[in-house]
């Protein structure tokens, strides 16, 4: 088997243009406002380059600049960026509608996520009226391994290639609850297969509990997931279990069903070459 080439290194990428973007991508919730200097270290650009991006990008209207302090933010179109992907998504068009009736019905935080690498990406959200325990807002990456939207999708793939994708993850612990070993994960997967819905345990955040299931392509090929989260102080697991889990598998059932998603690849093939998917699962077929 081959190696596939670094993406940078094709004649077609454009090294200016992912500098710039570095630029946008900088900005955070620890870092919402930046000088040129500050820019140019969270970046590793130099300060010259990293002036010319910012200030084209200030032109643009994609950041703004405080006049006082001279800090640069992102600016409202660089929202339109965002929006763009949610305005054209099949996957949000079509699932927005069950979703925010799921929402109606439980009276919980509902949300659909789409695989994206190795990350879950909450790509529509319908929040609960109650206290809520976590935000997760629209946009946000959670890692593959420790999400049950992630796992209803894992799921719903050829179990070697989903521990083949298990095992590229950084398999981390970010409670005292999150599963890491690669077994006890590939028995999350075969107990989503067995129900139809996966789950997961104040595993990212403690006390936030996950039950989603899959939403597949006409052809059956996994495109996202649709997810209920609730707080511990309000259900068990148990319970969570027992009255979401039928809830989201007839959601998912039904956006599958609403013929508004066509047919499309895994996930997995989306990726740019030389990404960390392609070339590390020998059972995806790449040729010698």
């Amino acid at each position: 088997m081959t190696q596939p080439q670094p993406a940078e290194d094709s004649p077609l990428f454009i090294a200016a243009l992912a500098r710039g973007v570095s630029v946008l991508r900088a900005f955070g919730e620890g870092r919402p406002a930046m000088t040129l200097p500050e820019l140019a270290e969270a970046t590793g650009l130099s300060k010259s380059s990293v002036q010319r991006f910012a200030h084209t990008l200030w032109t643009l209207g994609y950041l703004r600049k405080d006049p006082a302090s001279k800090k640069f933010s992102l600016g409202p179109w660089s929202l339109e960026l965002g929006m763009k992907y949610v305005q054209t998504s099949p996957l949000v068009l079509g699932g927005n509608p069950f979703l925010h009736s799921l929402n109606r019905n439980c009276q919980e935080t509902c949300s659909l996520a789409e695989p994206d690498g190795l990350d879950m990406v909450y790509v529509a959200r319908f929040a609960t009226h109650k206290e809520m325990f976590v935000n997760m807002p629209v946009g946000m990456r959670l890692p593959l391994y420790t999400t049950a939207s992630g796992r209803a999708v894992l799921a719903r793939l050829d179990p070697d290639v989903a521990r083949g994708l298990l095992q590229r993850c950084d398999r981390k612990p970010f409670t005292a609850s999150t599963i890491t070993d690669l077994d006890a994960l590939m028995a999350e997967l075969e107990f989503a297969r067995r129900h139809g819905y996966a789950r997961s345990n104040s595993e990212f955040y403690p006390g936030d509990m996950t039950i989603s299931a899959a939403v597949l392509d006409a052809g059956g090929t996994p495109l996202g997931a649709v997810n209920v989260s609730v707080p511990s102080s309000r259900w068990s697991f148990e319970q969570a279990q027992a009255v979401f889990g039928p809830q989201v598998v007839e959601t998912a059932h039904a956006i599958s069903a609403s013929r508004t998603l066509g047919r499309s690849h895994p996930f997995y093939e989306w990726e740019p070459p030389g990404g960390s998917l392609r070339g590390a699962l020998p059972s995806l077929g790449d040729e010698a």
